[in-house]
């Protein structure tokens, strides 16, 4: 233990963290820019906060001060300390209706505070696309905005009060008429007075360098607003009273379709007088589908209020009227408009891919020019990309001139790197000749502050370091930052990464097979640390959890990527640390479609084990659960399931089994049906019925040996909706479609035995990947006939479809066939839709509760599921987020804790509220199995509750 880490732990009460994965963990907020902290320290109150300013000033070690870690400029990284305020200091301290404040702690998140204030028709003004995981310290650090700012302003304009510390340990309460000023700063000020009031440019959104004009007297002396935006170089904030403004009763949302963006753009400034809420804009490029959209190529969201419904549509009529658009749409539902608002918001991670996959980085991603000056500064900001040979998407506030942008970069090249320093001088040059600011949002860290000199000059640059010195005279806070910066083409965090591909064994064809780039998808945005579920999502229930940064897919991400450096992690894919975080991961695949650059973390998880445990004994839980399919099918030849589940029933012999197999002991162990799914379908028959397409049932392991209802409804559905139903051959021979259909006689007597069919899930969660691949080509053998007609394959269980679709192709991206069947695969519901689309289920009409299944919304998709749900008459809508069970994960001995809080997160409160009646749907056998151990409540899949309406 060095000096530092036991003088911090003997003088602070909050976490101190000085291992490899607390410092890992940190190492990079959401900029091109790392830096390996010595520790970090979680503060529990302002006194702790005061003890490691002390302890770190008499070692010189500097403090950088770190919210959410999604600054985009690289200010929420450094060498010395990090204080994490998310853990402990995120207190709502109390909310004044009356006054129109709120008291809150550096780490409170945005939409916490939004939720307290909502009741009492309030709400905080600036509300970044990251509302639900920043927090409101580092949105002062950053002094951040949002989409509202053009009516309630920037951060800055919502502070009154802020309680901060000194890297002297000075606790000062700052405000107006010099309130809390340190000594020097008025003095500097009034020998400046010239300088402050003709030195910075006049736009709503200047936020680079010191706000040093706030002293100004005509302007209030306000020491509080100009702090805001310091980025944590002058002093560390402990606590702020921050005013509230009152929100709308209703809002209409119109969205304005122009022909390009400079359209939108010029257009963005004349509706400004009308006193809209917001004025943003976006282009075709960012948006994944045009679908709901009106026509056009970009697009202005302008949002208007009201204290009826009547009166926010009538407004935004108006706003259509005022504007010269191609097309126009107005949306007062509530739900529509959260589903626009959630395009513009994802395009902070869309923007970091191109629409052709390739990746692209901020650096540039928020300058601001007047608004009426947007157009021409677009049209010469599109002319500096192509000389530069790159490209970029602009999107943003364009009623405040903010832009951002993520530009396809080369930062792993000598080259590229020296291209990106070219462009951000000469882009800063544009910038300024427009009248605009480097930052209008997210602060100048790393990334701006050295061209700062090119915005304001070289006196005036001199001037905030002199500020500076008042304020943190030993350069403690955050340096680097602001002031003296670091090169803006220093500390790029892809400098550290292998240059040659890395050995593995999924495919990643989004990211041309390289696993390094895979893992560059996190780009530190953040979505999977929200506490909250909107609507059918499901990222990150293992961070919702814990609330531990370990535990959420940036955090895992970046562990990942300090794997691959090798600095910090230092063994590989042998590290503990990389291990441990993934050991929570509950390959849920929320990821794969709730992180908006699509980070894949099952997969991550799957590659790794592989690799961690090569030649090693494995946990015992992977030969239990991992090899699952061969176990149940054992039971089913040696006719021995009324054994195991007699001895299963024996509390002793169950709690030996459960030990010896890695089992949590508070699990039952599953019932085994008496009869499999396969053998009730040989003794009914095993063909065919005449009639209508022919669709291939799978019979995925689940179904098979331990919910085989499931299948026989699902049988009985498809057969009445007219289709012909048949189950996978089991013999391996050319021609055999299902054990009874054959092309010729002579098929079935050539054919050889050939085993079962099986999607390899349980050996891809678990990291066994080779016997994974054996199993999946020894399927693709015996699907080859199938292959060879035009049959759909029909998936009951969520979890091996998904798994077909993605993770076959995936693993055997060498083997044709694997992509053949991948595009075969169809949930239920959309086998009916596609091949009875004239069948009418039966009418139900009962209210449902449950949960989407996590791998069905990441991957399948639930729209047909939700059609069918609608004709069938069950009303009501599942809630999103993971069961927590998520096969092998929640059976695991170590997860039961972890397990039983996802569940409670969404699914078990759903069930409890339900209505009198409700039917519970679960179409995963995990889903069902959480309901009935933690509930006792009987979860059904969709098949069967359309069987028992065939009655």
């Amino acid at each position: 233990m060095t000096d530092l880490e036991a003088a911090l732990r003997r003088a602070v009460r909050g976490e101190v963290g000085f291992d490899t994965t607390s410092r890992a963990l940190t190492t990079m907020d959401a900029s091109n820019y790392r830096r390996v902290p010595l520790g970090v320290v979680a503060p529990r109150d302002a006194d702790d906060v005061a003890a490691v300013l002390e302890v770190c000033r008499e070692r010189g070690v500097p403090v950088v001060a770190r919210g959410g870690g999604t600054s985009i400029a690289g200010q929420a990284t450094g060498t010395g300390v990090v204080l994490d305020f998310t853990r402990h200091m995120n207190r709502l301290v109390g909310i004044d209706p009356e006054a129109r404040t709120a008291v809150v702690q550096p780490g409170v998140v945005l939409d916490r505070l939004q939720d307290a204030a909502a009741p009492h028709g309030l709400r905080f003004g600036p509300d970044p696309s990251t509302h639900s995981r920043c927090t409101l310290g580092g949105m002062i650090g950053n002094n951040s905005c949002g989409s509202h700012s053009v009516a309630w302003g920037t951060t800055a304009d919502s502070v009154r009060e802020l309680s901060v510390l000194t890297a002297r340990g000075r606790r000062l309460r700052l405000g107006q008429e010099w309130a809390g000023a340190p000594e020097g700063l008025r003095g500097l000020v009034d020998g400046e007075l010239a300088r402050l009031r003709t030195g910075f440019p006049d736009l709503p959104r200047r936020i680079s360098g010191y706000a040093l004009d706030a002293l100004l007297p005509e302007r209030g002396a306000d020491v509080a607003r100009s702090f805001c935006g310091s980025e944590g170089t002058l002093g560390v904030l402990t606590e702020a009273v921050v005013g509230l403004v009152e929100s709308p009763r209703a809002r209409a949302l119109a969205v304005l379709g122009y022909a390009d963006e400079a359209d939108a753009a010029e257009a963005a400034a004349g509706l400004l007088p009308l006193g809209p809420l917001t004025v943003e804009g976006m282009a075709v490029d960012l948006v994944p589908s045009t679908e709901g959209l009106p026509r056009g190529g970009a697009w202005l969201f302008v949002e208007t209020g009201g204290d009826t419904e009547a009166e926010a549509r009538t407004r935004a009529e108006a706003v259509v009227r005022a504007a010269d658009v191609v097309d126009a749409l107005v949306v007062t539902d509530p739900g529509g408009q959260r589903t626009l608002w959630r395009i513009r918001e994802d395009a902070s991670g869309t923007a970091t891919r191109m629409p052709d996959g390739s990746e692209a980085w901020p650096g540039w991603e928020d300058c601001a020019v007047p608004p009426a000056r947007l157009g021409g500064y677009l049209r010469d900001f599109r002319r500096l990309l192509t000389a530069h040979e790159l490209r970029g998407t602009p999107y943003g506030h364009f009623g405040d001139g903010c832009i951002h942008v993520r530009i396809d970069f080369d930062l792993l090249s000598a080259d590229g790197v020296a291209r990106f320093r070219r462009f951000s001088q000469e882009l800063a040059d544009v910038v300024v000749a427009h009248g605009g600011s480097l930052s209008g949002e997210h602060g100048d860290g790393q990334a701006r502050a050295e061209l700062l000199p090119r915005m304001y000059g070289a006196e005036t640059v001199a001037l905030f370091e002199r500020a500076k010195a008042v304020w943190d005279p030993d350069d403690l806070l955050n340096p680097g930052m602001l002031v003296r910066p670091a090169p803006l083409d220093a500390n790029l965090r892809f400098s550290v990464l292998p240059r040659e591909p890395v050995d593995v064994e999924f495919g990643y064809p989004s990211d041309g097979g390289d696993f390094s780039a895979a893992v560059r998808r996190c780009v530190g945005v953040a979505k999977c640390r929200t506490t909250s579920v909107s609507g059918a999502d499901v990222m990150c229930p293992s961070y919702r959890a814990t609330g531990e940064e370990a535990h959420s897919t940036r955090g895992r991400a970046r562990l990942l990527h300090e794997m691959l450096a090798g600095e910090l992690v230092t063994d590989g894919w042998r590290s503990t640390e990389v291990r441990d975080a993934l050991d929570l991961c509950l390959s849920c695949k929320g990821c794969r479609s709730g992180c908006p650059v699509e980070v894949d973390m099952a997969t991550y998880k799957a590659e790794f084990l592989h690799h961690h445990y090569a030649g090693r004994r494995r946990p015992a839980a992977h030969y239990a659960m991992g090899w699952l399919p061969v176990w149940l099918r054992w039971a089913a030849r040696t006719r021995t399931a009324p054994v195991v589940n007699a001895l299963a029933s024996v509390r002793p012999l169950a709690a030996v089994a459960k030990r010896l197999g890695g089992i949590a002991g508070e699990r039952e162990v599953p019932r085994l049906a008496g009869e499999t799914f396969s053998r009730w379908w040989r003794r009914r028959g095993g063909r065919p019925t005449e009639g209508g397409d022919l669709v291939v049932l799978w019979p995925d392991t689940f179904t098979e040996h331990l919910s085989p209802s499931v299948g026989r409804a699902a049988v009985r559905v498809l057969e009445a909706a007219g289709l012909r139903v048949a189950l996978p051959p089991t013999l391996r021979g050319r021609g055999v479609v299902g054990d009874g259909t054959s092309k010729s006689p002579l098929a079935l007597l050539t054919a050889r035995r050939g085993g079962r069919v099986c999607c390899g899930l349980t050996y891809v969660s678990t990291g066994q990947l080779d016997r994974a691949r054996a199993v999946m080509r020894r399927t693709l053998d015996l699907m080859a006939p199938v292959l060879e007609t035009s049959a759909p394959v029909v998936v009951l269980e969520p979890s091996c479809a998904a798994a077909l679709r993605t993770d076959l192709p995936e693993l055997l991206h060498d083997d044709p066939r694997a992509a053949r069947l991948a595009a075969r695969v169809l949930t239920f519901a959309e086998a009916l839709e596609r091949h009875a689309p004239d069948w009418t289920p039966p009418r139900v009409n009962l209210p449902a509760v449950g949960q989407t299944h996590c791998h069905q919304h990441a991957v399948l998709g639930d729209a047909a599921d939700r059609r069918l749900r609608e004709s069938a008459g069950l009303t009501g809508e599942l809630s999103g987020g993971c069961c927590g069970l998520a096969g092998n994960f929640g059976f695991e001995a170590g997860h039961y804790e972890v397990s039983a809080a996802c569940a409670e997160d969404q699914l078990l409160p759903a069930v409890r509220e339900a209505p009198d009646g409700a039917v519970v749907l679960a179409d995963g056998f995990s889903c069902r199995t959480q309901l009935e151990q933690l509930a006792g409540a009987r979860g059904r899949h969709l098949a069967e509750v359309l069987a028992e309406g065939l009655e």
